[in-house]
């Protein structure tokens, strides 16, 4: 038995808890202190709580009760541990992080995908280490339809090697030229549209400007843009690399 001034505690493994050993001493002082309406409150004297559906290691709510009829001092520590407040454990939320990455992939993949194949480089090779000139949906260009559809003096896009952007250009006597242009600016990589007003490869982001043949003219490009050879193969064009000199400057092609 506890002596008047003896401190009751109780160990959260052991004979049931501290429910077991108020009901059986203090069968008055239980009813009124550990209802059931708080989840949890145990006593112990450490801070390790524990009830009947789990145990944790929490900061306890220390208590002092003095019963009247005995003098008794009972040391208490109350928690409450919410069932539902609980994180998901990592396999759950990996599975949900795949879930909503795969929810987000789908729609951007379907708007891309239209657009790169104009981007990427062309799987058909052509002589010389040269690939088939492609429009702008992808066709393989021929040179005599692309003629009757083209005019003199025409420079139109086509994807070239590496899949950038080249100029296929059109002669006055309504021949290809033998050679395409680059349209990737040697300043910062810009697309330079050719503007027919003036005359020029004008680069819309920084205003570097190149004549028809794609020599630079103003800065703050440094270099003209780059060339390849425009050859026909079987009736279709032919973009094969620039290694000889540049016939416009008289000197070795930079981007060889």
């Amino acid at each position: 038995m506890l002596g008047a001034s003896s401190t009751a505690l109780c160990h959260p493994l052991k004979d049931k808890g501290c429910f077991s050993f108020l009901t059986q001493d203090f069968p008055s002082m239980a009813s009124s202190t550990l209802s059931p309406s708080t989840p949890s409150q145990l006593c112990s004297g450490k801070s390790c709580m524990f009830s009947n559906t789990h145990a944790a290691f929490v900061k306890p709510i220390r208590t002092h009760m003095i019963t009247k009829d005995k003098g008794m001092r009972i040391t208490c520590q109350a928690t409450s541990l919410p069932a539902d407040d609980r994180v998901p454990d990592m396999g759950k939320r990996q599975l949900m992080n795949l879930l909503l990455l795969g929810a987000i992939s789908l729609p951007t993949a379907a708007m891309v995908i239209p657009y790169a194949s104009f981007f990427v480089p062309a799987g058909s090779g052509g002589a010389g280490g040269g690939i088939v000139a492609k429009d702008a949906i992808g066709n393989d260009i021929v040179a005599e339809q692309w003629l009757k559809t083209h005019g003199p003096g025409d420079k139109t896009l086509a994807q070239g090697l590496k899949g950038d952007p080249t100029y296929l250009i059109v002669e006055k006597d309504r021949s290809l030229a033998t050679f395409g242009i680059n349209a990737v600016c040697t300043h910062l990589g810009c697309v330079v549209p050719w503007n027919s007003a003036e005359n020029k490869f004008i680069c819309p982001c920084h205003g570097s400007q190149y004549n028809d043949q794609g020599r630079v003219v103003r800065g703050p490009a440094p270099l003209s843009l780059a060339l390849v050879h425009a050859d026909i193969d079987d009736g279709k064009v032919i973009f094969v690399p620039w290694v000889e000199t540049d016939f416009r400057t008289g000197g070795d092609p930079w981007w060889a």
